[in-house]
């Protein structure tokens, strides 16, 4: 659904990639824009110019232009019919050269649809919004991390770590919200950046724009009676999106941060570090992947020291791409059982994140079951804090009232009883969320 939105609506801390007004002007070579021309009328079955436009995402000027070359060279040809749907505007269709053209090009690449970004065109709007050109806030982060109750030194510390847009390892104990954390820093980021549907290099297409990564914003529409349009202010080659969050965790593998070939469709997809341009890179239970993680840090030096990756072609020919991302590295384990010194003087903040006290764990407590609309029960609180955590040493986790409460729904749904708590109930919930250590004979 298209919404019209005023020309303020496009962040003003971002420069946009202005609209190329011709051909000459989305420095790309004109065989290349001629062939993804001839493949995407081959694959799609478009004939007018409004409909190529839409789909190469450029101005209809610069499409009429690179359709008339291509009927000069006798590629195209208009079928002679006007479409009174649509303005009486021409059609066009492939001659049979053109056909043979658009399959040979298909054979060396099937990528087709939009026309790439030149990489070094990217790398200009990269650097224009850089994540570490973000100005946030303690109430920016605060917002982000609302959700969450957290030690009243942890922002304080977080803040200046986000807001340099350098690398972050968080480690502590597990179940104590650091997943949740870097969610929050996510969600706190707020403003908006354009991210190429794809890059071009040597002649090479690699596709940066993934829906499942980028989120992208409304889509601008003009307002029919304005005299001032706004759709077309920036580059469609882009795509509008809110900066975007790559979050991974045990299915991190080496080859993931390589570009990704298509050996049938001939094609590029960019790895995950570039996808994550101008957002945030969360690697989630850091350890628990089948690579070391020495051995990730190590692929990472020249990135996180010089913010700029390097990648290979299926040629070996390898090539210089932006690295502007916010590095989260989230771990259960002590940052010197799983790094040397000069891994870790790579990674710019460490953070460690604790289990709340027991002032912290009660508001947590009283929050969840608000939340799950379970009453509060002062004997079954006391039974838990007098009789249970002493067992444990006290040791409380974020994960933990959650734990319980839903333990305690879980039981009184099956026994068809109102929600309630009891010291009995905390006895059942708490039985389930340790093991004990006992031999078992087998």
């Amino acid at each position: 659904m298209n919404v019209q939105i005023s020309p303020a609506a496009i962040t003003p801390t971002v420069i946009a990639p202005p609209a190329p007004r011709n051909l000459q002007e989305t420095g790309l070579s004109m065989v290349m824009m001629r062939d993804i021309l001839l493949k995407t009328m081959f694959r799609m079955n478009v004939d007018l110019v409004t409909q190529i436009s839409r789909v190469v995402c450029l101005p209809v000027t610069a499409v009429q232009e690179l359709v008339d070359m291509a009927r000069g060279q006798r590629l195209l040809e208009a079928t002679g019919t006007l479409h009174a749907t649509s303005g009486n505007e021409m059609g066009y269709q492939l001659t049979d050269a053109g056909k043979a053209r658009a399959l040979d090009a298909l054979a060396q690449s099937e990528y087709y649809g939009a026309m790439p970004v030149p990489l070094e065109d990217y790398a200009a709007q990269v650097k224009r919004q850089s994540v570490r050109n973000m100005k946030l806030t303690r109430d920016q982060l605060l917002t982000g991390m609302g959700h969450l109750i957290l030690p009243e030194d942890l922002i304080g510390n977080l803040g200046p770590a986000v807001g340099s847009g350098r690398s972050i390892l968080m480690y502590g104990p597990p179940g104590n919200g650091k997943s949740s954390i870097s969610n929050g820093i996510r969600d706190s980021l707020g403003d908006k950046i354009f991210i190429p549907r794809a890059v071009e290099y040597s002649g090479q297409v690699i596709t940066v724009y993934d829906p499942i990564v980028h989120s992208a914003a409304e889509e601008i529409s003009d307002d029919p009676n304005s005299l001032r349009k706004t759709s077309n202010r920036f580059d469609q080659r882009y795509v509008y999106c809110q900066r975007p969050s790559v979050i991974t965790g045990g299915e991190l593998t080496l080859d993931m941060l390589d570009l990704n070939y298509n050996s049938v469709a001939r094609t590029y997809t960019a790895p995950l570090q570039m996808k994550s341009n101008g957002g945030i890179f969360i690697v989630d239970d850091l350890g628990r992947q089948a690579d070391p993680p020495q051995k990730l840090v190590n692929r990472w030096i020249v990135p996180l020291e010089e913010s700029r990756d390097i990648l290979q072609l299926q040629s070996g020919e390898k090539f210089t791409v932006p690295f502007d991302t916010l590095v989260i590295f989230s771990t259960n384990f002590h940052p010197n059982e799983i790094f040397d010194g000069a891994a870790l003087r790579r990674i710019f903040f460490k953070i460690k994140i604790d289990g709340p006290n027991q002032e912290n764990f009660l508001k947590i407590f009283a929050m969840v079951a608000r939340k799950k609309k379970m009453p509060i029960d002062q004997a079954a609180i006391l039974h838990l804090l007098k009789n249970k955590y002493p067992t444990i040493n006290n040791n409380y986790a974020n994960y933990q009232p959650v734990f319980l409460i839903d333990q305690m729904i879980a039981v009184c749904e099956f026994e068809g009883i109102p929600y309630q708590m009891s010291p009995e109930l905390i006895d059942r919930a708490w039985a389930n969320m340790f093991v004990k250590n006992e031999a078992i004979a087998r």
